[in-house]
Formats: C-alpha cells, structure tokens, sequence
C-alpha cells in the first residue's frame, strides 16, 4: 500500500502531509491574511476562502524555527483537521509523491529540529527523507477552541 504526499519545504527539511488530509494550495500573492489580535504567536492571522473564515498557522514559528521569509514561493495549504479546516504557511510546496507504508518509520528523536509530537513517521525514497507531519497534533484542542473564538469575533 502507499501512502500519497504532498510535499513542501521548511528552511532546508522537507516534509510531507496525507494528500487525502488537503484541501487546496493557495499562493500567499492571491490571498489576504487578516492579522488577529491577541492570538497566538504562530498564528499568523485569518483568511476567507471561499466563504470560509480559516486560520493560518506559520509553520516555522509553530515549529519553533523563525519567522518564514515570506516570497513568490510561499504557499498556504489549507488542510482539513477534525472537519476544521486550517491554513498552513509553507515556505514552497515541491510535488506530490508516494511512499510505501513499508517504507514509513518511528521517528528518531534526533531526526529533526521540531517537536517529535509533530512527527507521524519518516517516509524514505530512493532520492530523500521525507518528514511526515501529524497535522491532527498541530493545535492542542485549546488552541483550536481559541482560535475559533477569534475568528468568530473578526
């Protein structure tokens, strides 16, 4: 069985998220993020996407990693978490890949620079490594409810 990816960079790393878990890319150029007051650092603020108001998480800030460059790169991929959907800044998205489920493992500890609750797996390919994102354990439930909260008030 194999598992597809999209796949996108964070400084140097790359990493991966279920493609069945995305529910579209949007160029950071064709989208207004609309900062939130009082929220979270990580949260680099709102958008409305097609109606729906999602909240957007800088990835490298939520990783502990710097602020993200932002460029003609950058991209938002908006996933659905618990039938939620939430944007995830990204400093470029690659391709989507496979990886076998074989070929998918535990996570050493050492592996990366980011929180190991983060971290579903390493996929390998002939080429790379491949850091596959929990993207379920990107937001504690606290942060979720907080986040709805101030979306609902903007």
């Amino acid at each position: 069985m194999e598992k597809q990816l999209i796949t996108f960079n964070l400084m140097e790393e790359e990493y991966g998220i279920d493609i069945l878990q995305v529910d579209g890319i949007q160029r950071l150029k064709e989208i207004t993020i609309t900062r939130v007051p009082r929220a979270q650092e990580f949260i680099d603020g709102i958008i409305n996407l097609r109606g729906d108001v999602i909240p957007v998480i800088d990835l490298r800030k939520r990783f502990e990693l710097g602020s993200s460059p932002q460029d003609r790169d950058t991209r938002i991929i908006v996933v659905n978490v618990n039938e939620k959907l939430m944007g995830l800044l990204v400093d470029r998205v690659n391709e989507v890949t496979s990886v076998k489920e074989e070929n998918i493992d535990e996570p050493p500890q050492e592996i990366t620079q980011i929180d190991s609750q983060f971290i579903e797996g390493i996929g390998k390919t002939d080429e790379r490594l491949i850091i596959l994102l929990d993207i379920e354990n990107i937001l504690t439930s606290k942060e979720e409810e907080e986040i709805s909260r101030l979306a609902e008030n903007e």
